[in-house]
């Protein structure tokens, strides 16, 4: 075995038994490989070697720190000692009595001409009439509502997303982007070949000074928002901003998608930025996070200057959303399934922020009544990677660093992401006072 893969197995065993805790600091390369006795290019090796195994993980200009270890492979053979570690990563709401409403559709659907009917033939990207119709009923807000005739349908949200990039943005393009985002986003623009630019924000969202300077250090093709219920800070824009952003867009001759879907839990937020500038903006949204995310549909509302060219990205890049799925989602939409769902999800939201708010009093938390989420500016001197791993390794409950939220070079925030609807609510209120108490313990 090479030496580096043996110092590797060592310090893994170090972490195992915990002689390095989750959050201890590694020494710096040069140091390490002097009290090892080897070359610096072999250290730069153990090191590398050591994240490959995902038992540690580099701060630039902070350092290398331990993360908690993976189980070792194998079946268990020890009895457990305790529950499974809570996940407040993924961010599923499920309300009371779910399935037992969306069941009321999929009965329909069972029956054979109709489910003949719904997996006959592959769903075109502007659906059917019925489904088209069903579709701006679940959008409209308050102050607008999108015209039937330019909603497109794809498999889900990240999809919507996606076709609404390769609609407008070129390989190689540039995409405007608040500076800490939907991690997805990241993803997918990666995959097609787009650059992010980050825009700065402040209390309430994205700065439209900031997005004018980014498109005069280089034209942008497209910018991606949220202005309602912003994944992860929770801010919201006011009718103000959203007025000015549209002016600017136009202006800017800038075209935007929109994401808006955790919108709905907030009734009062003001109409999306789609009703100030309709012929600058894509709305993207989808039914996962107001039902489920295992048979979801995906939505794009586009002008009609854009419908053809995100119709055709939406059949290029098989991100159409499937007959069953969209029958099924015409349905729950007209028996007031989705109605119901949301009705009840927005209260739940309300309960677990007030859960939230009890469990971590005093600390520096931006979230919002409405949303299902909470960004967590941690406590000195706890830095976002190494709470990560110690709420993991102590609490049993995994979170999401800043750095997966942040985009470009700058320093990621030392917060978390708290996603608050996946678990019971008892299941939560447990998992927060644990990490309340490992913040409390420091390092």
């Amino acid at each position: 075995m090479e030496e580096y893969r043996r110092i590797a197995d060592r310090v893994e065993a170090a972490v195992r038994d915990g002689r390095l805790r989750p959050g201890d600091r590694l020494p710096p390369q040069r140091v390490f490989a002097r009290r090892h006795g080897i070359a610096n290019s072999t250290a730069i090796r153990v090191y590398g070697e050591l994240a490959r195994r995902g038992l540690v993980v580099g701060e630039v200009g902070r350092g290398t720190f331990v993360r908690a270890a993976p189980p070792l492979p194998g079946p268990a053979l020890a009895e457990a000692t305790g529950a499974a570690p809570v996940d407040l990563q993924l961010n599923y709401p499920v309300a009371e009595e779910q399935s037992e409403l969306m069941a009321r559709a999929l009965a329909a659907l069972a029956r054979p001409d109709v489910l003949a009917e719904a997996v006959s033939r592959p769903a075109a990207a502007t659906g059917t009439a019925e489904a088209r119709e069903a579709a701006a009923t679940v959008l409209a807000r308050p102050g607008w509502a999108p015209d039937p005739e330019n909603v497109l349908f794809a498999g889900n949200a990240r999809q919507a997303i996606a076709a609404a990039f390769s609609a407008l943005v070129p390989p190689g393009g540039r995409v405007g982007v608040e500076a800490l985002t939907y991690p997805l986003v990241k993803a997918v623009a990666e995959r097609l070949g787009i650059r992010l630019v980050p825009l700065a924000l402040d209390a309430e969202g994205v700065r439209p000074e900031a997005l004018a300077a980014a498109h005069r250090t280089a034209p942008l093709s497209a910018v991606y928002l949220q202005p309602t219920l912003h994944n992860p800070l929770s801010t919201t824009l006011g009718e103000a901003r959203r007025a000015e952003l549209a002016e600017l867009l136009r202006h800017l001759d800038l075209t935007a998608v929109e994401d808006t879907t955790w919108a709905f839990l907030d009734p009062g937020a003001p109409a999306p930025l789609a009703a100030h500038a309709p012929e600058r903006v894509l709305l993207v949204d989808s039914l996962s996070k107001r039902l489920v995310p295992g048979l979801t549909v995906g939505y794009v509302v586009a002008p009609g200057r854009l419908r053809t060219a995100v119709a055709d990205a939406l059949r290029s890049g098989a991100w159409t959303a499937g007959g069953l799925a969209l029958a099924a989602a015409t349905r729950w939409t007209g028996d007031g399934t989705v109605a119901e769902a949301v009705a009840a999800k927005r209260a739940d939201a309300g309960a677990r922020h007030a859960l939230l708010l009890r469990r971590l009093a005093g600390h520096a938390l931006r979230t919002s009544p409405h949303a299902y989420y909470c960004w967590w500016e941690l406590p000195a001197p706890w830095r976002a990677e190494t709470f990560t791993a110690a709420a993991a390794a102590r609490a049993g409950v995994a979170v999401t660093p800043g750095s997966a939220f942040a985009v470009g070079r700058a320093g990621a925030p030392d917060a978390v992401r708290l996603g608050l609807a996946s678990p019971p609510v008892a299941v939560l209120d447990e998992a927060l006072a644990r990490l309340a108490a490992v913040a409390a313990e420091g390092p």
